[in-house]
């Protein structure tokens, strides 16, 4: 018998996703293997929370700690278990879900339960960004300015996040940066950059289609400041997992790097917006978490 715990972010996601939290505790003892998994839930009070959770989980012993909620929530656990035995798995039910997404993880949340029945942990890695862990995505520029405004919306969803797009991108104003170690020294003005661990920021927008959480590096997207001439086909690559061959985009690959800005500004870790400084130290943790996925047979 293998000791799991579910770590339930009851406020992530849309309205209907919290209210379906309300009844998850049930669908779980329903749906999970009962002689295989001896499960433990908790309720998230407040934002840490998780992370203090799966810390205690982890010095316990468990097998496994579940995320439940969206990016924000599995960023927590992930901080909680990370370089330590025990493995997480996902429940996706916020918004965005992008690293459950790269991970196959079902979306419906009683695909994902029987998916526990049927997984195994597998070794992937995680990023640091001036110390901050990242499992998916960090970066700068204008989807660090959407994910401010977005964090401060009422209402959630990808109509909500589409609607801070087609407010801003229109005013935005890019600035330089600098790109330094692991042999590279770029200059680049941009419209964003992204520090892509997994292949997309969440909604299946695959900002880094070629991205891999297995091969000790970080595909860096460079998206030029005049993305805005190319925006409509920029938006169906983005989709179609094709963006890395937009002329618009410039792909980098390195373990470590140092991001040097012109002033402070918008950054986001895993779709959330953090206070960051003007300077950034980013490198991938190979091998540092272990995550729960689909059984090979």
């Amino acid at each position: 018998m293998k000791n799991i715990a579910f770590i339930i972010n009851p406020v992530s996601g849309s309205k209907e996703t919290q209210s379906a939290k309300r009844k998850l505790p049930k669908l779980i003892m329903q749906t999970l293997d009962s002689e295989q998994w001896l499960p433990n839930i908790a309720f998230t009070e407040y934002a840490g929370h998780a992370t203090e959770l799966a810390r205690q989980y982890a010095r316990m012993g468990f097998d496994a700690v579940v995320a439940v909620g969206g990016d924000g929530t599995v960023n927590e656990v992930a901080r909680g278990v990370r370089d330590s035995q025990t493995a997480m798995g996902i429940l996706p039910m916020g918004s965005g879900n992008g690293f459950a997404r790269h991970l196959n993880i079902p979306i419906r949340v009683n695909k994902a339960i029987e998916m526990l029945n049927h997984s195994e942990p597998i070794r992937v890695d995680y990023g640091l960004a001036n110390g901050k862990l990242f499992v998916s995505t960090c970066g700068t520029g204008f989807d660090a300015l959407i994910a401010d405004h977005f964090a401060g919306s009422s209402k959630r969803g990808f109509a909500t996040y589409l609607q801070n797009i087609l407010k801003d991108v229109f005013s935005y104003t890019p600035q330089n940066y600098h790109i330094v170690g692991d042999g590279l020294d770029v200059t680049h003005k941009a419209f964003l950059i992204t520090f892509a661990n997994a292949n997309q920021w969440g909604y299946e927008a695959l900002i880094a289609p070629k991205a891999s959480i297995q091969d000790g590096k970080m595909d860096i997207m460079l998206m030029s400041s005049h993305a805005i001439l190319g925006s409509a086909s920029l938006a169906l690559r983005l989709f179609a997992g094709s963006i890395d061959d937009s002329h618009f985009m410039d792909t980098l690959r390195a373990k470590e790097v140092t991001l040097e800005r012109e002033s402070a500004a918008p950054f986001h870790i895993d779709g959330d917006p953090v206070d960051m400084e003007k300077d950034i130290h980013i490198r991938i943790v190979e091998d540092g978490l272990r995550v729960l996925v689909e059984k090979r047979f």
